[in-house]
């Protein structure tokens, strides 16, 4: 194959990989900054997973195609993220498949890639080769483990509910946008996974108008929402209504929309609960 029939096979893959992944930060940062629950919310969120699940494909697909192992196994991280994510805002309280047991395998196999990985850069003199730090194989390795046995953990008792389920959604997401800002704002050398290695005038133009450090901050800005998140559901009553049982239909996001009818329960009272004639 002609490097010019090459490039035509890549630039296409490379723009719907690189106009996903910047549709994916500004839908995630909407979506970060609307009311949860609210219809602004629930758009912003959907278009975040269609345009996040798009940069990923597109990321593993360069991956593939210029041969770089790590990058594969970034891609396939955001996919799982993301898809996991999803499917836990799509569902109902306490519901599993036996997708849910397939899926599993990819942060179960990426961890301990990720370990072994990391013990053979420890083991190994000079830098690493591939240009990852040996403290984010032991990261990285370290949320897909614990991801794993998360979802154990939901498989075993048959699902996730109330703000378990909430607080399951909102960390995969804001994980898989921090792989996504990890990418776009720090430069090949210095973040993890390189999805936008080839747009060297994205770098240029970033360092040119930003310091070293307002990137890195860019970059981790996900993580910082996640930790806010994850304590505020898990440790405050502002989702006790949204993590309630009475959920809004199965097309609906994470959070229950405000304004929407839900079914009304009576409760009745018989003068005669024994049932003998009157």
């Amino acid at each position: 194959m002609s490097c010019k029939s090459r490039r035509r096979t890549v630039s296409p893959i490379l723009a719907v990989h690189i106009c996903g992944g910047t549709l994916g930060l500004v839908s995630g940062a909407a979506a970060l900054s609307f009311r949860k629950g609210s219809r602004r919310h629930a758009l912003a969120g959907k278009v975040f997973v269609v345009s996040m699940l798009t940069m990923a494909v597109g990321a593993t697909c360069l991956a593939i195609q210029k041969h770089e192992p790590g990058n594969i196994g970034g891609g396939i991280l955001t996919f799982y993220m993301i898809l996991t994510a999803w499917l836990t805002a799509r569902r109902t309280d306490a519901t599993t498949s036996k997708f849910d047991w397939v899926v599993l395998l990819i942060p179960l196999v990426l961890g301990l890639l990720l370990w072994v990985s990391g013990v053979e850069k420890m083991r190994s003199p000079g830098p690493p080769k591939d240009g990852v730090p040996v403290g984010m194989n032991f990261f990285l390795g370290s949320v897909l483990l614990l991801a794993a046995a998360g979802d154990v953990r939901m498989l075993l008792r048959g699902g996730v509910a109330g703000t378990t389920r909430i607080a399951r959604h909102l960390w995969r997401m804001c994980f898989g946008l921090f792989i996504a800002t990890g990418s776009f704002f720090l430069g090949p050398a210095n973040r993890p996974v390189r999805f936008l290695s080839s747009v060297g005038l994205r770098q240029h133009v970033f360092r040119t108008l930003l310091r070293q450090e307002v990137l890195l901050f860019l970059a981790v800005l996900p993580l910082l929402f996640l930790i806010f998140w994850l304590i505020r559901v898990r440790f405050t009553n502002a989702f006790k209504k949204t993590a309630s049982l009475d959920r809004a239909p199965e097309d609906r996001a994470a959070f229950h929309e405000h304004g929407v009818p839900r079914p009304l329960v009576f409760e009745t009272w018989d003068r005669n609960p024994t049932g003998e004639p009157k």
